[in-house]
């Protein structure tokens, strides 16, 4: 369990102002995460890493002179949003360009991807890498669809070392891209997490037994197994290592490897060093050496029971990438010269925001998004408790809470640009960005990309009309499909948002007012919901049990079938009121 916090929901911010102020020296804290302190290189690359909190030394703990200049800190165990991933990049850019690095995951892969699709559009020379080290997360055949876990770390430190020595940009991805591809881990749990607050893990291994290859947030393992002795351990992680070795290594004798063994939160160094005696027997027994070794925590689940072991094949590159030296509040290798501080200056950072000028009718139109959203969330809090049920079924269960996170951020932002007369455009834009920051994931990403899409659409300058409306929600339906790269069929909410947004445009263009052709779509939205239960899910965590979730309906598919039709009952109850004034 977790014993020290305050309220859970601040857990994460509150963690982020103790680390920065602990480590200041070496890290400053932006809105999205946190940066150097100290002055970088001019004109050299800036090298960004992210994902959610609850994997410390990963992320904050790898930001320092000759690894990462910055950090984007979702909230826990949730993916940063693209505005906070942006923030961070914007305040770390060092002239030449940045590259973002992160764990490959759906919410991290939509929430990076925005981010440097809006730093190259303002002309920041910007490139993505999703790490995929985890070969217990899918074959071989497709490991460019693995999950990035202890492996962060070496691909991490040969692209931040390559940009401390000045390369460029496609030359600091090439490298990075070379270390991803070199770089293997499998892992094992013996218990789950219990996050703050929390009265019982997010999942849960059978006392005595292991699970083999689980992922770093409850995913999935192969297999499940008694708990070997150390020695047996390390045997099961050595012989997985050496059979998965690179396409290019054609043989094991005279070959050298950087090796991770990590703890990844309540296994103590003392057990790792135990277990990392057999590993280094048994890599010396096949020939191997061992380069600059790390034992300890890297990239830890909070408090959960595991460890993983890493191998990076090297070649005299990779090497000296891998040696160079690093200074970071978590991880130092080599000699480091103390780094000139920024100036107080320099650290400050402007956090204005201006909106653009709106109509009246604009307004009155913002002033009705916000009460449609006030009624979503209080749906959405009725109802978050069964939508983790739904969740729970082939994936990690927590759709509600984020939904709820999510929701509850978009309001109280919309107030608070609704009070500063804000159209409806720049309403739902805010709205969206809050609603990616609180929800993190997949879920909040999706949410950012179908709010932001509709408030473009409606703009600051007239009333949101039916088909400014319909307009807007194809334009999310098509964002959706986009960045998410679900299709009808895949199980996800995409099912119920091309029949709706399908309905909607037809009505609309029939002739249907707003209200009539909304309350249409979101009966043709509820059937659609209810039959992803027939579907067999394509994409996203819920794969790996794709079988076990067949009879029960797709959690995102329901919640937007909720959400829609919230917003047809009150946009009646509106109808009505206007027809009897």
């Amino acid at each position: 369990m977790t014993y020290l916090f305050n309220q859970p929901s601040a857990f994460a911010a509150e963690l982020i102002e103790g680390f920065v102020a602990a480590n200041a020296d070496k890290v400053r804290q932006v809105s999205g995460g946190v940066v150097r302190s100290t002055r970088s290189q001019p004109d050299t690359v800036a090298v960004i890493v992210g994902g959610g909190s609850g994997h410390y030394p990963a992320f904050a703990g790898l930001v320092g002179q000759g690894l990462a200049h910055g950090a984007a800190m979702g909230n826990l165990f949730a993916s940063p949003s693209a505005q906070q991933i942006y923030n961070v990049a914007r305040a770390a850019h060092n002239g030449a360009g940045v590259l973002l690095l992160f764990g490959n995951y759906a919410g991290d892969v939509l929430h990076f991807g925005q981010a440097c699709e809006r730093l190259r559009a303002e002309g920041i020379a910007c490139e993505v890498l999703a790490v995929t080290d985890d070969v217990s997360s899918a074959s071989h055949d497709e490991r460019m669809k693995r999950r990035g876990v202890a492996g962060d770390l070496c691909v991490f430190k040969v692209a931040a070392a390559a940009a401390e020595a000045g390369d460029d940009l496609a030359t600091v991805l090439k490298k990075a891209q070379h270390a991803n591809d070199r770089t293997r881990t499998f892992g094992v749990a013996f218990s789950g997490c219990t996050l703050p607050g929390a009265s019982h893990p997010l999942f849960e291994v059978e006392k005595g037994r292991m699970a083999l290859g689980l992922g770093i947030h409850g995913e999935p393992g192969i297999s499940e197994t008694a708990v070997p002795r150390a020695d047996e351990l390390a045997e099961i992680f050595v012989d997985r290592l050496l059979s998965e070795r690179p396409a290019d290594v054609t043989q094991v004798a005279g070959q050298r490897v950087a090796v991770i063994l990590n703890g990844l939160g309540s296994v103590k160094y003392e057990e790792l060093f135990v277990v990392y005696r057999r590993i280094a027997q048994l890599l010396s027994a096949a020939q191997l050496q061992v380069v600059e070794p790390d034992v300890g925590e890297f990239v830890t689940s909070f408090n959960m029971a595991g460890v993983s072991l890493t191998l990076m094949w090297l070649d005299d590159e990779l090497e000296t990438l891998w040696r160079a030296p690093a200074n970071t509040p978590a991880y130092r290798k080599g000699s480091v010269l103390i780094a000139e501080p920024l100036s107080a200056a320099e650290c400050e950072e402007i956090s204005e925001e201006t909106l653009p000028q709106a109509s009246t009718a604009s307004q009155h139109s913002a002033r009705r998004v916000l009460e449609l959203l006030e009624a979503v969330a209080v749906m959405i809090q009725r109802h978050a408790g069964q939508l983790g049920d739904i969740d729970a079924v082939a994936g990690d269960g927590d759709h509600g809470i984020g939904m709820e996170r999510g929701v509850l951020g978009a309001v109280e932002k919309a107030r608070e640009v609704a009070a500063r007369g804000a159209g409806a455009g720049s309403l739902l834009c805010r709205a969206a960005d809050a609603w990616a920051d609180k929800a993190g994931g997949t879920s909040g990403a999706l949410w950012g990309v179908a709010l932001t899409a509709l408030g473009t659409a409606l703009g600051d300058s007239a009333a949101a009309d039916a088909p400014r409306v319909a307009a807007g929600v194809q334009d999310a339906k098509e964002g959706i499909m986009h960045f998410g790269k679900a299709r009808v069929g895949d199980k996800t909410m995409v099912d119920v948002l091309v029949p709706f947004s399908d309905a909607l445009s037809a009505a609309v263009a029939q002739g249907a007012s707003l209200t009539e052709a909304w309350l249409r779509a979101a009966a043709v939205a509820e059937q659609a919901a209810q039959a992803t239960a027939q579907l067999v899910p394509k994409v996203g965590r819920a794969r790996p049990l794709a079988e076990k979730s067949v009879g029960t309906p797709d959690a995102g598919a329901v919640s937007l079938a909720m959400i829609v039709n919230t917003v047809g009952d009150l946009l009646k109850e509106h109808s009505a009121s206007e027809q009897g004034a």
